[in-house]
């Protein structure tokens, strides 16, 4: 279920928040103690994209649920989902407008902060905090660029049926350099992963289930429905599942350095782009900002367009 505006946890009914509800600016989390499932919306205070703003939440976030997981005498949650609190929108992606800023000033120390902080919470996703839960992305809407490798970080995607996601970075001359590689090549071979970082398209959840990328596909406007099904059926068999991502994490490695290692490629080429690459940027800032000015227009303005 969509909320309506970011809802801070002291709002919810006590008998929804359970012990690990915190406030953020940027994101809402609570505990759900019946089905033992910690749920996160990204609820920004801006664009709904990969701010800093809304990284440095996520870390907060992070290292709260961790503490408070230290200070439990037994795990307090088996589940964690990652949503969003803005309809039709899980995450737009990198902060385009910031990146061409720092391009046009020449400063790739802090394209080279930004990826730093972008992927170090994203390789804690990855990992699962750390903790012995399952995660679960929640796609309901589109999930681009930054947005989509934020999704590809957690165990599993469920997404509804004719949610948008996709990785536009080469049409405007870049490659997404936030997990994308890792994580695509890891689910799917590293053929399709490229196919697909190297066409721009933007591929409905549907298509991208089919590939493999998506693992739950959900009819529109029941993802967390299905979610909480999916949940409610696994609950029993948590041990086998969790001991089997691990596994996986052991035997195909995504590590934080590897990640790092790819952001410092990403600003490296960044530096590289020309003012036509720029401009193609802005175009495409420009088209977010009138879908989000026009909510109820239907599709995803390129920058190609």
């Amino acid at each position: 279920m969509y909320l309506d505006r970011p809802t801070a946890a002291q709002d919810l009914p006590a008998s929804r928040q359970g012990s690990l509800a915190a406030g953020f600016d940027n994101l809402t989390l609570r505990l759900e103690e019946d089905s033992r499932s910690l749920w996160c919306h990204m609820a920004p205070a801006g664009k709904p994209s990969y701010t800093m703003a809304l990284m440095q939440d996520v870390h907060a976030m992070q290292h709260h649920v961790a503490a408070r997981f230290a200070a439990s005498a037994a795990p307090p949650a088996d589940w964690f989902v990652m949503a969003s609190a803005v309809p039709g929108i899980y995450n737009l992606g990198g902060d385009l407008a910031h990146f061409a800023q720092r391009i046009r000033a020449r400063d790739h120390a802090a394209l080279v902060r930004y990826g730093h902080v972008a992927v170090e919470a994203i390789h804690r996703n990855h990992i699962a905090f750390g903790l012995p839960m399952v995660t679960l992305a929640l796609v309901q809407g589109d999930a681009l660029g930054g947005g989509f490798e934020h999704a590809l970080s957690f165990d599993m995607i469920v997404a509804e049926r004719s949610a948008k996601l996709g990785l536009p970075e080469v049409l405007f001359n870049m490659f997404p350099g936030m997990g994308a590689y890792s994580f695509l090549s890891r689910r799917i071979d590293r053929r399709r992963a490229e196919a697909l970082i190297s066409s721009g398209r933007i591929h409905s959840a549907e298509e991208l289930h089919e590939m493999g990328v998506v693992d739950i596909l959900a009819e529109d406007g029941e993802g967390e429905a299905v979610a909480r099904d999916y949940i409610l059926r696994q609950s029993r068999k948590h041990n086998a599942l969790l001991t089997m991502l691990r596994a996986r994490r052991r035997v195909n490695p995504v590590t934080l350095e590897e990640l790092r290692d790819v952001v410092e490629m990403w600003a490296a080429a960044a530096m590289n782009l020309g003012e036509a690459d720029l401009k193609k940027m802005d175009r495409l800032v420009a088209a977010q900002d009138r879908r989000l000015a026009a909510p109820a227009s239907p599709g995803y303005a390129t920058a190609a367009e």
